[in-house]
């Protein structure tokens, strides 16, 4: 009985050890008045920053205001839009009275008018118990966003006006990465826009030709074909975003290639191989498809056959997907140069189409994934051309931009 009660004793006191070591732990993340300060500061700073991300509107000027006022210190706080429309007061409402609301967008439209970094001041003694209002205007890329107004109930010193021109320049920074993140995602989307824009128009009238044919000595096969090409292109020129899962893209690959496999005939052969695991993979929209029309005007350019074949492999993080064609292919010297449009069979008119769509893809893949993934294109005269990406099976902040399905092509 005396073992267990040491062995309780022992644990206690165990425990208590640990259980200090903790609290000393813990009461040295933010030990000091001034790393708390430090701490309490940062903490502020990035509840203010979250919404601002999103631009400036009355939402996310009502949930940035407390947070930015708290880093002036002052007693109130207004934001104004760029047209000099209030969007929000903070504080005390009995400090923003009728005339010192006037006050305050008179002064920020006299800040927006300034178009400088610079904070404008109007002593409002005498109106209420604010002292002085401060407009601090919010600007980005040398444009005023909008514009911060303080109000203080005491003078503020020169220290303090240049923490609210600071607090401003901070806000303005955030709208300013907000542009550029509306401004990437308006790229991606035009990207997209330039892509489809380039889907073969050669293709398209060849493969309402091939249909043409068939309606007469094969009206079941015709129908079919039409079907095809229909769901062609709907997929490629849908409005669901800049993403898609590997198994849509392929799926609409084979509709591609049963189109062009109706017009060269058993010439046209095609292999496919894809690891079912990476089926799942998002990949930027329309990524293949130049890739797999550039090896079929490759592989086919002035011959009666040739083999295409696509292969799509789980490589640990990473899916690796290629395309390859068992064409004439082209001196490597010539991609070393830069000439992605040497990958054009010559003689054809469509050299600035496949320039274009490669070096679309190409950018794409590397603004969505870093420059570790690009196009990989292997050559030699004589040897076909074989084009190859990889992309990461899980990539942060990269989702579908639709609903997606999932399974074989």
């Amino acid at each position: 009985m005396s073992g267990e009660l040491i062995t309780i004793a022992v644990l206690g006191i165990t425990l208590a050890a640990v259980l200090i070591v903790v609290a000393m732990r813990t009461r040295r993340v933010v030990s000091t008045p001034h790393e708390r300060a430090v701490h309490d500061t940062l903490h502020t700073a990035a509840r203010a920053a979250e919404p601002l991300r999103g631009g400036l509107t009355e939402e996310s000027a009502a949930e940035a205001a407390g947070p930015l006022r708290a880093l002036t210190g002052a007693d109130g706080l207004a934001l104004y839009d760029a047209d000099g429309t209030q969007l929000v007061y903070d504080g005390d409402p009995d400090l923003w009275t009728p005339p010192m609301r006037t006050a305050a967008a008179d002064l920020a439209a006299t800040a927006l008018d300034a178009g400088r970094d610079t904070a404008q001041r109007n002593p409002a003694g005498g109106v209420g118990p604010i002292r002085n209002l401060i407009a601090a205007p919010l600007i980005t890329d040398d444009i005023s966003a909008g514009v911060l107004v303080v109000a203080s109930v005491i003078d503020p010193g020169p220290g303090r006006v240049g923490a609210i021109t600071e607090v401003a320049r901070y806000a303005a920074s955030q709208l300013q990465l907000a542009e550029l993140d509306a401004s990437r995602a308006r790229l991606d989307r035009a990207e997209v826009l330039a892509l489809r824009a380039q889907i073969s128009p050669h293709f398209i009238y060849n493969a309402l030709n091939t249909i043409a044919s068939f309606v007469r000595t094969d009206p079941d096969r015709a129908r079919e074909l039409i079907l095809d090409f229909a769901d062609f292109t709907r997929y490629s020129f849908r409005a669901a975003g800049e993403y898609t899962v590997l198994a849509d893209e392929l799926r609409n690959i084979d509709r591609y290639l049963t189109l062009e496999r109706a017009r060269f005939g058993p010439g046209l052969t095609v292999k496919l191989q894809v690891a079912p695991e990476v089926l799942g993979v998002v990949v930027p929209f329309l990524a293949l498809q130049p890739i797999v029309e550039n090896a079929v005007r490759h592989g086919m350019a002035g011959r009666r056959d040739g083999t295409i074949s696509i292969i799509a492999r789980n490589v640990g993080p990473d899916c690796l997907l290629s395309v390859e064609d068992d064409g004439v292919g082209m001196d490597p010297e010539l991609l070393r140069s830069g000439a992605i449009d040497a990958l054009t069979p010559t003689g054809t008119t469509e050299s600035d189409g496949a320039h274009v769509g490669l070096t679309n893809v190409d950018q794409r893949l590397r603004s969505a994934f870093g420059n570790d993934y690009g196009l990989v294109v292997e050559t030699a005269v004589g040897a076909g051309t074989k084009v190859s990406m990889r992309v990461p099976k899980f990539a942060p902040g990269i989702h579908v931009g639709g609903p997606a399905r999932t399974g074989a092509p």
